[in-house]
């Protein structure tokens, strides 16, 4: 099991470049999510300006 995480003596390089790219994949997902959010805030004020705009 130590040679896997040793990584034929490269762990050096390699586990910083995994830690890298997880960071990287978690911090897309988060600005996708973030988006998602932001717009359904946008979408749900939009529809109740329509609502209101329809009713007066």
């Amino acid at each position: 099991m130590s040679e896997f995480f040793d990584m034929g003596g490269y762990a050096g390089y390699v586990w910083p470049a995994y830690i890298a790219s997880a960071l990287a994949i978690g911090g897309l997902i988060a600005a996708i999510w973030l988006r998602g959010r932001a717009l359904r805030k946008r979408l749900a004020e939009a529809e109740a300006a329509r609502k209101a705009k329809e009713g007066a």
